[in-house]
C-alpha cells in the first residue's frame, strides 16, 4: 500500500519487530464506536493509516455496529492507501448501505425487507445474496 509515514518498512529484517509472518491466518475485528478513534480524523492522518495497514495485513476484516459514514469511509481508506486505485465494491441491501454503495466504483443493490433504497442507488440490483454467487462468476 501507499504510505507517506512509513509505519511498515520495505526492508525490515525477518526477524525484526516489524516483520509480518505471512503464514499465520488473521482475523481484524472493530466496533463502530473503535472505529471512530481512527476513521476521519483530519487532526490525525496516522490514525487511519495505522488501522489500514492492520486491516489489510489480515485474510478477514469485520466491521460490526458501524454507521452509515463509517462504512463509506472504510471503501474510501481502501480506495486511498491501495497502489494503484482499486475498483472497489460495495454490497448492501438497506438505506444504512446507500453511502457505501455510492463511495464505491460498483455498488450492488440487494431488494429486500429492508427497502429499495440500495437497489436505486446502486449499479446492480439483485433480489435475493444467494444470487451474487451468479453475478461474481459472469462478471
Amino acid at each position: 500500500y501507499y504510505s507517506s509515514f512509513k509505519i511498515l518498512p520495505q526492508n525490515s529484517e525477518k526477524d525484526g519487530p516489524d516483520h509480518i509472518d505471512a503464514e499465520i491466518d488473521r482475523g481484524f475485528v472493530i466496533e463502530g464506536s473503535a472505529l471512530a478513534h481512527f476513521l476521519d480524523r483530519e487532526d490525525e492522518p496516522l490514525l487511519e493509516e495505522l488501522l489500514f495497514c492492520v486491516a489489510s495485513n489480515c485474510e478477514s476484516v469485520i466491521a460490526c455496529r458501524v454507521s452509515p459514514k463509517q462504512k463509506a469511509l472504510l471503501v474510501k481508506l481502501a480506495k486511498h492507501f491501495v497502489q494503484p486505485t482499486p475498483v472497489t465494491l460495495a454490497i448492501g441491501d438497506g438505506a444504512n448501505d446507500v453511502g457505501m454503495i455510492q463511495e464505491a466504483q460498483v455498488g450492488v443493490g440487494i431488494s429486500g425487507l429492508e427497502g429499495q433504497q440500495a437497489v436505486n442507488s446502486s449499479d446492480f440490483a439483485i433480489a435475493q445474496f444467494r444470487y451474487l454467487q451468479d453475478l461474481f462468476l459472469t462478471h
